[in-house]
């Protein structure tokens, strides 16, 4: 069975194909696609396959879905351009007959009304239009979202937010991919399935800072801000405004549950607990100091 994962050469995509090996799949049946190969230089090394393509460019994916029998579609990162760089994978699978296309969603895709969950909710629709089998990976936050923050938290002493006492079933990228690569690798998989995917120990932001503050020694608060004033201290820090907006409403998002899961389907996939918030914020910390 061979499997293509797009988006390899990035940080989610390269650990599901890291994912693969570690459960199992024969190298030379794996495919990893993406715009710079020099980033997936490591898998090659270790058998897999290696395909230069770009979403934006259909004929590379043509390419490099030819003989596929299952790709994982890992959601684009340029934000207001993923549908139609996701509808040009989803016709490249189609031409190549694949038995199965996964992608990666986010939670609650049809319900969420999250800026960010318009361009899933209308990419996971192109696929279901599609007529291929499909199972959707509706993936929570990262706690990669968070952490790279700790050294500004730590200077200023607050993490800002604008979600309220809202919970955030946040998980590491390392465990959606293994859950990624557990649905791949299973021949059970026939499609049609939604996976809410998420840590099984949501949190709020305001927890979140007082674990930094007992993981540390200083102290940290949550300052609950509004939607506009989170954007404007987003913009304010560097961040294009459109893209500070887009995180600001998804802290509204967390507010009204948006990205809280419930179902444990990432436990049950990956057959342990997912990684704790305070376990990987302790590895932060250590790492953070030993820099």
């Amino acid at each position: 069975m061979t499997i293509v994962v797009t988006g390899a050469t990035g940080h989610l995509g390269h650990l599901v194909v890291e994912a693969l090996l570690r459960r199992g799949a024969d190298p030379a049946q794996v495919v990893a696609t993406g715009r710079d190969l020099a980033k997936v230089a490591d898998l090659a090394a270790r058998g897999v396959r290696t395909v230069a393509s770009d979403y934006t460019d259909p004929e590379s994916l043509r390419a490099a879905f030819a003989g596929a029998d299952r790709v994982l579609l890992v959601s684009g990162n340029e934000i207001g351009q993923r549908l139609p760089q996701h509808t040009n994978a989803v016709e490249a699978a189609k031409d190549a007959g694949v038995d199965l296309l996964a992608y990666t969603s986010i939670p609650q895709a049809d319900t969420s009304g999250m800026q960010l969950a318009a361009e899933h909710l209308a990419t996971e629709q192109v696929i279901r239009d599609s007529g291929l089998p499909w199972v959707f990976l509706r993936n929570s936050w990262y706690l990669e979202n968070y952490l790279p923050q700790l050294p500004t938290w730590l200077e200023h002493g607050a993490i800002l937010g604008a979600a309220g006492d809202g919970r955030v079933s946040a998980a590491t990228r390392a465990d959606y991919a293994d859950a990624a690569a557990a649905v791949l690798l299973d021949p059970a998989t026939t499609g049609g399935t939604v996976h809410e995917l998420g840590g099984s120990s949501a949190f709020t932001l305001a927890e979140l800072a007082a674990a930094v503050t007992e993981a540390t020694g200083t102290d940290v608060a949550y300052r609950d801000l509004s939607e506009a004033d989170l954007t404007d201290a987003l913009a304010d820090a560097g961040l294009p405004r459109p893209y500070a907006a887009v995180l600001a409403d998804s802290d509204r998002g967390i507010a009204r549950g948006a990205l809280e899961v419930t179902s444990g389907d990432l436990e049950r996939l990956i057959g342990r607990p997912p990684t704790t918030m305070a376990h990987a914020l302790a590895d932060a910390v250590a790492a953070t100091r030993a820099a």
